[in-house]
């Protein structure tokens, strides 16, 4: 699902996104009042055969042009955790700088929550499987097919954590 620009509407609007390198998950998700909706998902891929480089281009451009199209009030990126891949890592780790420059580039603040937090506010249970937060996105925000693929779903889901940590920090002033 992707849209173009974005029409000003009420409410707060967050960009939800699951780094990659070979392919990154964004959401766009706006509340207002109780109701969430989603705006735009998807995932820009880049291909392997293309120099290392021209890939952390490639999302460099291509969220940039997400950023300008739909103007979120704040981004929220999935934190990392990896076991024991370290190779994997390190391409993931440069392709999220990427999304970390674009957020600073814009003054944008960013939160950041862990995988198992983004399972536990969508889930409800931090051990929650990709099915499951599928599902529970599509509930959530009322899409009529499940999001897909994974990438998409999860960025989304890291939206919708965005925006309860952000009201939750709002309320409380305290930092989650």
């Amino acid at each position: 699902m992707q849209t173009g620009k974005t029409q000003a509407a009420p409410g707060l609007v967050c960009l939800g996104v699951d780094p990659g390198l070979a392919r990154l998950g964004y959401g766009l998700v706006r509340q207002s009042g109780s109701v969430v909706r989603a705006i735009a998902f998807g995932c820009i891929e880049t291909n392997p055969d293309m120099a290392f480089t021209q890939r952390l281009l490639r999302l460099y451009q291509a969220l940039g042009e997400q950023l300008e199209n739909c103007s979120p009030d704040f981004m929220c990126v999935e934190r990392l955790f990896f076991g024991r891949n370290i190779t994997t890592a390190e391409f993931v780790w440069q392709a999220r700088g990427v999304v970390m420059l674009l957020a600073a580039q814009r003054g944008l603040d960013v939160l950041e929550p862990k995988p198992n937090q983004v399972k536990m506010a969508v889930c409800g249970t931090g051990s929650a499987d990709k099915t499951q937060v599928q599902k529970m996105v599509q509930r959530l925000l009322a899409l009529e097919v499940l999001p897909r693929p994974d990438d998409a779903a999860d960025a989304l889901a890291v939206a919708l954590t965005g925006l309860a940590y952000y009201r939750h920090e709002q309320k409380t002033g305290q930092h989650v």
